[in-house]
Formats: C-alpha cells, sequence, structure tokens
C-alpha cells in the first residue's frame, strides 16, 4: 500500500457546504443519506448476487429484471453519495463502513431458489421503503427539499421495483 498523504476531511465530519445548509441541520441530513447509502448498497449486492445466480424456464426475464433493478440501486447510490457531498460530509464508502451502517441486513452467501431469493429482495426493500419515508420527512423539516425531492424519486423507483418483485412471486405463472 502507498504512503498515507494528509487527509482532507474526516470521514464523519462536516464542513460548510455551498448549498447553504446549516451545518447542523446538514449533519443530520448526511447521518440520514449515508444510511440510506448504506442500505441501496446492501440491496445492490444482493440483488446482484440474484442476478448473477437465477436459473430455470424464467431465467432470461428474471436475469434482466434484476440487472435492470441492480443498476437503479447503483446509480440511487451514486445520486445519494454526491448529495450528501455536495452538504459538506463524506459518504461512507467501505465494506466494513457500508455494513455497519446498513439498517438491513442481507442473506448469507448461499445460493436459494429463485423464489426465496426474490422474496428476499421484496423484504429487504420494503425495509429500505420504510428508512426511506422517514428520511424525507427528516429532511423535509430540516428544510433541504431538494434532498427530500431526490429521496421521493428514488422512493417511486424502489416501489416500482418491489411491486414488480411482488408479481413475480405470485401463484399464477405459464411455467408448469
Amino acid at each position: 500500500m502507498s504512503a498515507q498523504k494528509p487527509i482532507r476531511q474526516q470521514s464523519d465530519s462536516v464542513v460548510k457546504n455551498p448549498l447553504r445548509l446549516d451545518e447542523q441541520k446538514a449533519k443530520q441530513v448526511i447521518d440520514a443519506l449515508n444510511t440510506d447509502l448504506a442500505a441501496t448498497y446492501t440491496l445492490y449486492h444482493q440483488v446482484r448476487k440474484h442476478h448473477w445466480n437465477v436459473e430455470g424456464a424464467e431465467f432470461r426475464d428474471i436475469h434482466l429484471f434484476l440487472g435492470e433493478f441492480a443498476h437503479e440501486l447503483e446509480e440511487a447510490a451514486d445520486e445519494q453519495a454526491e448529495r450528501l457531498q455536495a452538504l459538506g460530509g463524506v459518504p461512507i464508502a467501505s465494506m466494513q463502513a457500508l455494513a455497519d451502517a446498513s439498517p438491513v441486513t442481507p442473506e448469507d452467501e448461499n445460493v436459494y431458489d429463485i423464489r426465496t431469493s426474490l422474496h428476499n429482495d421484496m423484504e429487504m426493500g420494503g425495509d429500505i421503503i420504510e428508512t426511506m419515508r422517514e428520511h424525507i420527512k427528516v429532511t423535509t423539516n430540516l428544510g433541504d427539499h431538494a434532498t427530500a425531492h431526490m429521496l421521493r424519486e428514488q422512493l417511486l423507483e424502489l416501489e416500482e421495483y418491489v411491486h414488480s418483485l411482488h408479481h413475480y412471486l405470485e401463484d399464477d405463472t405459464l411455467v408448469q
């Protein structure tokens, strides 16, 4: 590993931001966004795992759906990280810090049948939806309407994917 350079900003610090959100308010928003970032990456990695391991008659459709879902989660995480950096914070990035900050727990490393995998994704997505709704309230109450708007848009996307997962898990199918 190369020699360490001087630190430009401590990971848990908040600096004055060009968006003119009070530093105390920004700290609360940054904490919420880092939680959302950790949750989003946790779901991203689980969905990507299922994308890699899906098999069966409906492989292609589910594989493509999960790939698209993972891509949307990755974009949401990027947007969350860039927003919290703009607010004067530092996005958490190490695997350990993400795991520690995540309000959701991924399934283990084993490969499960696709119904179990999709159910696990749907449940984790539902848990994240609840957290995001709370963070929308927090950011709105703190006067950070731009972050609240971003989270609302991400919430809508996540709800659509979770709703689609629910449809995949219904009993009606053409496959016998």
